[in-house]
């Protein structure tokens, strides 16, 4: 039943995150390649790491904006120079881009509930 999952994240998770799993800006765990590239594992890091904080802590919208911009920068940079970045640098960079995506899509989750509900309010009179 193990290896049945771990054959489908190792399939799916690339897929999902549009990884494109390059051995040298990835991580290994003895000897067997991560199914996602390091950047990818710290958006998913991010992600889950907001999901379960997210309960007790979210930043504020400006703040959780200001955490996609490191990836992107980092990324762009190395896209655009000779600049090669690291893969810890990578992995940190996609935590606070999963974390701070994930918060933006909570706040904008409960702008619109409350939208709706005030709306809901006023339609009923």
């Amino acid at each position: 039943a193990c290896n049945h999952m771990t054959e489908k994240l190792y399939r799916w998770l690339p897929i999902v995150f549009g990884c494109h799993c390059r051995s040298d800006r990835s991580f290994f765990w003895n000897g067997k390649q991560f199914p996602l590239c390091a950047r990818c594992t710290g958006e998913l890091a991010g992600i889950v790491l907001a999901c379960v904080i997210g309960w007790w802590y979210l930043p504020a919208s400006l703040s959780s904006m200001a955490m996609l911009l490191p990836m992107i920068a980092d990324g762009m940079v190395q896209q655009l120079t000779r600049y090669e970045s690291t893969n810890l640098r990578r992995l940190i960079t996609g935590m606070l881009f999963g974390f701070g995506l994930t918060a933006l899509f909570a706040h904008s989750t409960m702008y619109m509930l409350e939208f709706g509900y005030q709306l809901g309010q006023n339609w009923a009179g």
